[in-house]
């Protein structure tokens, strides 16, 4: 006897109901209503979201005024502060007239988008960074490696647009004027001779391409099922659906990557027309030289589309920083890695003065690690770590940096703390004394400290690098309830802590607690 087969027309109204089922629970484990505490937040960032659009509408910011803030937090790239601030000025100038007159953005308009070439380090996502923040527009910066073409391996291009939405506190009318930074887009240069789809390469540079000219991106991607989810529960209760797309016409696309060997692939080019052209006349040339060079067939030859490298028309190369760069970055840029070592330090209460050869030091060791304005912490971090780790917890208030500090942070460090060796071990005996008063009030039991005992104390606090509070946690972890049973035996509160006690605190206290009971009976 054959099986009945369901009526298939059964399933659709049962996958409904599943449907319906599963939108229920999760309303009830995440309701969509925002919580009654954040009403004033979203009204500040309402507010906030208007004050930058009305600086876009009124944006009247000449090159110079860009430069000059740029000037103030990047060291050098004068030609690449030059460039970008035009290029910020014509870009923004054309929104402000597209929103003064709609009418005005519907002509053709090539936008400008930048490519940055340059080694790492020298500042190109700080520029950018540093040109957002002034304008007040919201900024995303995300590396090229981390895309694919389909979105199934990695992350859809399309992301970037969604991130900035999120970045304007969902605000999609300021974020249509926001800025996206790409970096390592020399990462995803197609490899010649690639047969079939390079989901890595150039299925990316594709999909980017797309945005970069004009589209319309939706604002749940297909892999995002709580927002599609959100979205049907939104038209359920009847409420009016947010705007579901974002228009990328006057969002400002920037991308750059080092290009290691876009360089030798130009100098190539040049030199092979060159009859003659000797090899020292080649080695005259810095590398950014030669990346300056570069056109629209060398892009194209590195591995990009023709389109995609024709949508980026603005292309700015930044130098390599020299040893006087790193060093007027940490004397003069605003927010500079020195100054923040410095805020680092006073957190805990303790300043240091670093001469000007020291700095130099620095600069020269940054300059070696060849990672630009990185190498600055990289050497900081280790000439400061254990400066930042055995301080605070000592009398040192200040200190002096010269160039030996840099070359021999360990010395340095050693012969300072045998200097304030005195005032730390005072400092250490206050801190016995504030323990003891603590331990009397909270435990009801008083001890004194004979003199060689606190001074075998302090001796281990030093000899063990240990807090007082860590040497008593370990070594006299028994106190707390030796010290009551003694005085429950005997009726005694108030103790004598010898040296013996702190060589051996175990074998003493046990000592003691069998005395008491003796006492007892």
């Amino acid at each position: 006897m054959s099986e009945e087969k369901p009526d298939q027309t059964d399933v659709p109204d049962s996958l409904e109901k599943q449907l319906h089922e599963m939108l229920r629970k999760v309303t009830i484990v995440a309701p969509m209503q925002p919580p009654q505490d954040s009403a004033g937040s979203n009204h500040n960032a309402s507010e906030q979201s208007q004050e930058t659009l009305n600086k876009i509408r009124q944006f009247n910011l000449k090159p110079r005024d860009i430069r000059d803030y740029l000037d103030r937090f990047v060291i050098r790239q004068d030609e690449a502060k030059k460039v970008l601030s035009v290029a910020i000025c014509d870009h923004y100038n054309h929104v402000r007239r597209c929103i003064e007159d709609p009418k005005f953005g519907e002509e053709e308009y090539a936008k400008h988008n930048i490519i940055l070439l340059g080694p790492s380090g020298v500042g190109k996502t700080y520029l950018m960074r540093c040109i957002a923040k002034l304008i007040g527009v919201p900024f995303v910066k995300a590396d090229a490696t981390k895309f694919s073409e389909t979105g199934y391996v990695g992350h859809d291009v399309e992301d970037l647009v969604r991130d900035l939405v999120k970045a304007a506190n969902g605000d999609i009318e300021l974020a249509q004027y926001g800025i996206i930074y790409m970096d390592e887009i020399d990462k995803i240069a197609s490899a010649s001779g690639t047969i079939g789809k390079d989901v890595s390469g150039r299925g990316v540079q594709i999909n980017l391409l797309k945005l970069m000219e004009e589209t319309d991106v939706n604002m749940f991607s297909q892999t995002d099922l709580l927002g599609q989810m959100q979205a049907i529960m939104d038209m359920q209760r009847g409420r009016d659906p947010q705007k579901k797309t974002i228009n990328t016409r006057h969002i400002l696309f920037i991308v750059s990557g080092a290009f290691d060997k876009l360089a030798d692939q130009v100098m190539r080019r040049i030199h092979s027309s060159q009859i003659g052209f000797s090899g020292r006349q080649a080695d005259a040339r810095l590398e950014s030289d030669y990346l300056r060079l570069a056109g629209t067939r060398d892009f194209i030859d590195y591995g990009f589309e023709p389109e995609f490298a024709g949508r980026l028309p603005i292309r700015i190369v930044c130098d390599p920083l020299s040893v006087e760069d790193l060093e007027q970055i940490m004397l003069h840029s605003e927010g500079s890695i020195l100054s923040q070592y410095k805020h680092d330090f006073q957190g805990f209460g303790i300043d240091f003065n670093i001469a000007r050869e020291a700095v130099r030091a620095v600069a020269n060791l940054a300059h070696d690690e060849k990672t630009g304005a990185r190498g600055l912490m990289t050497v900081l971090e280790h000439v400061f770590r254990d400066f930042k780790f055995e301080l605070p917890s000592t009398v040192v208030k200040s200190f002096d940096v010269d160039e030996h500090t840099i070359r021999s942070p360990h010395d340095t460090l050693a012969e300072l703390m045998k200097k304030m060796e005195s005032e730390q071990r005072d400092l250490l005996k206050e801190e016995i004394k504030t323990f003891i008063e603590q331990f009397d009030k909270e435990q009801g039991v008083q001890l004194s400290f004979t003199r060689d005992a606190l001074e075998a104390i302090v001796d281990l606090c030093i000899e063990e690098k240990r807090s007082v509070k860590n040497i008593f946690a370990v070594r006299f972890h028994d106190f707390e309830y030796g010290l009551k049973l003694i005085a429950r035996n005997s009726g005694k509160t108030a103790f004598s802590i010898t040296k013996r006690f702190v060589s051996d605190p175990s074998g003493e206290l046990s000592k003691r607690i069998a005395e008491s009971f003796k006492q007892e009976k």
